[in-house]
């Protein structure tokens, strides 16, 4: 295979490394050396791709984002009613792959990075942006803006919430639970709405 035609695949190989080793050491004070290795590549070509280890970092929360941006667009547009995106939303949230304990503690990772460095942090003001966004678009179809926006601040913190309980080991909740509790919280405000005559 050409050379032009390895380095997608390589790239792709070292963030996937990346993934993994920050999920199995549960940090980011992970080395070059670790994450060309377990994608079985020499510490040099990792630095000819990336540059440095920060690069290759940044590139690995991008890609998480990405990831789930795309899941989220196919969720939507296989969705038909507001009710149904909202739904679609919230389960695309606790999907399979990012309930994954590598992805878990890779998330985790970069929140605590977000302190220190200011191009996690943006990143992560853009999934927190989006989701609420997304989430507002479709309760402003059921219900008044200010109403929208508050079932959207609390949902998505109960997404978060229960992202960052699953975890704990000792205590997760796992994926269709996590999905029913934000599910219970977007109805019994949306119906009690309704009951007061508010709901669109």
């Amino acid at each position: 295979m050409p050379k032009v035609g390895m380095e997608p695949v390589r790239r792709k190989a070292l963030v996937d490394a990346a993934l993994r080793v920050i999920g199995d050491q549960g940090t980011l004070a992970v080395t070059m050396s670790d994450i060309a290795r377990r994608a079985g590549v020499s510490p040099a070509l990792a630095h000819h791709y990336f540059g440095s280890k920060e690069q290759l970092l940044i590139e690995t929360v991008r890609s998480l984002l990405r990831q789930l941006r795309d899941d989220t667009v196919t969720a939507l547009n296989a969705a038909t009613t507001p009710r149904d995106k909202l739904s679609a939303l919230i389960r695309v949230s606790f999907q399979a792959s990012q309930f994954a304990p590598d992805t878990i503690a890779a998330w985790l990772a970069f929140y605590s990075e977000a302190q220190r460095s200011e191009d996690v942090r943006r990143f992560l003001v853009v999934y927190a942006r989006r989701l609420r966004s997304n989430l507002i678009a479709s309760l402003k179809a059921l219900c008044p803006v200010d109403d929208a926006e508050r079932i959207a601040e609390g949902a998505a913190a109960m997404i978060d919430g229960l992202y960052i309980r699953q975890s704990l080991r000792s205590a997760p909740i796992g994926i269709e639970a996590s999905i029913a509790l934000t599910e219970d919280y977007v109805t019994s405000h949306l119906d009690q709405l309704h009951r007061q005559g508010r709901a669109i």
